[in-house]
């Protein structure tokens, strides 16, 4: 809840899940994000990555000008809220790939035999449709 109550709860992380959920389903069964981790390098994911850290960071605590991070419970320094969201974003684009077996359906024939380079690009694949999760889930976090 933002405003005077803006402490984080277990309730937020619920709602950032519906939020990431409902933004990363539709990238998490594209043909093209499979194709497009497929031929991303290492730096690739790494940027990606940044990139959630940043629209996460910014979502929570720039575009909305009532929470503070200073004031929020920490984790090695680290807002617990903010955590929250990235767990949220990750996890909640793994789970709808494994769920659909998407990674053996976009990629199967592809890394036949090659189980690390399934799980790499499969790392690859959820890191791109984080990108999107993470919308999701700090706009569900801020709206409710």
């Amino acid at each position: 809840m933002v405003g005077r109550n803006s402490r984080y709860a277990v309730a937020d992380s619920f709602q950032q899940l519906v939020g990431g959920f409902l933004l990363a389903g539709p990238f998490v069964v594209t043909q093209e994000v499979w194709e497009l981790a497929a031929s991303m390098a290492w730096y690739h994911a790494a940027a990606t990555t940044l990139i959630v850290f940043a629209i996460g960071y910014s979502a929570l605590y720039r575009a909305d000008g009532d929470r503070d991070p200073d004031r929020e419970a920490e984790v090695a320094g680290v807002p617990v809220r903010f955590l929250s969201l990235i767990a949220v974003s990750y996890l909640s684009v793994l789970a709808l790939a494994l769920a659909f077996d998407a990674p053996q359906t976009f990629l199967g024939e592809s890394f036949a035999g090659d189980s690390r380079g399934l799980a790499w690009t499969t790392l690859k694949a959820v890191s791109v449709s984080s990108v999107f999760s993470v919308i999701g889930a700090a706009t569900a976090d801020s709206l409710y």
